[in-house]
């Protein structure tokens, strides 16, 4: 149900359409891309829902969960804004309605260390590595351009970090340095570009690295 022509000359159709959790066909997914990014070109487009994805729900990388069910788009768009999202589940919202609007996209997972906004909880896990942080990566003007709506304006300010500003042509995806040129992110190992969440191998990351929370069945409370 696009708004824009659904095809891309190359790309794998698979990256416009519904999945498991990139479910871009359920109606609060699509009425949300339509509210914000209905009737606009595919660059403007991405460039919309890329920041009401990075403002609706403040940056929040308590809320991990390990079911299946927490990984859709459609969860994401109907939670209560409150609870706010990590950087999967913003992610996973600017993907699936990417496709709404014939944006064909991806999610791309690495591990990191030094993530935004995190010292407390790498402080109860015990490890810097954070495993698994996700973007989005949007097909625009020929190629893929990679944009992470993680990090919201007002965590940026406290954390005195330029919020991540995206145009539909450039690469988006971290804060190498804080304003006093401090380093806040690495990129230290490479899960590649997928269509959907790779939800077991995901899980089954999370649980070598953080097993006692794994058998939780979620992290630890602030």
């Amino acid at each position: 149900m696009a708004l824009q022509p659904a095809s891309a000359p190359g790309v794998d159709p698979a990256t416009l359409r519904p999945n498991r959790f990139v479910d871009c066909d359920h109606p609060a997914v699509i009425a949300f891309a339509r509210e914000h990014a209905g009737g606009l070109a595919p660059r403007e487009a991405a460039v919309a829902l890329f920041y009401v994805v990075r403002e609706r729900l403040r940056y929040n990388p308590w809320r991990v969960r390990y079911a299946p069910e927490d990984y859709t788009a459609s969860s994401v768009v109907l939670r209560d804004t409150a609870e706010g999202g990590h950087c999967i589940d913003k992610a996973l919202l600017l993907a699936a309605a990417a496709r709404v609007v014939g944006i064909p996209s991806r999610l791309h997972f690495a591990n990191v260390r030094n993530h935004v906004g995190t010292a407390k909880l790498e402080q109860k896990l015990g490890t810097d590595l954070l495993v698994y942080h996700g973007y989005a990566e949007l097909f625009l003007g020929g190629r893929w351009v990679a944009a992470t709506p993680a990090f919201n304006r007002e965590l940026c300010e406290k954390l005195g970090v330029e919020p991540l500003e995206f145009d539909g042509e450039h690469d988006a995806i971290f804060q190498a340095h804080d304003r006093l040129a401090g380093r806040f992110m690495e990129y230290v190992e490479d899960h590649g570009s997928h269509v959907d969440v790779p939800f077991e191998a995901m899980v089954a990351a999370w649980r070598l690295h953080y097993g006692v929370y794994a058998e939780r069945g979620s992290w630890p409370t602030p």
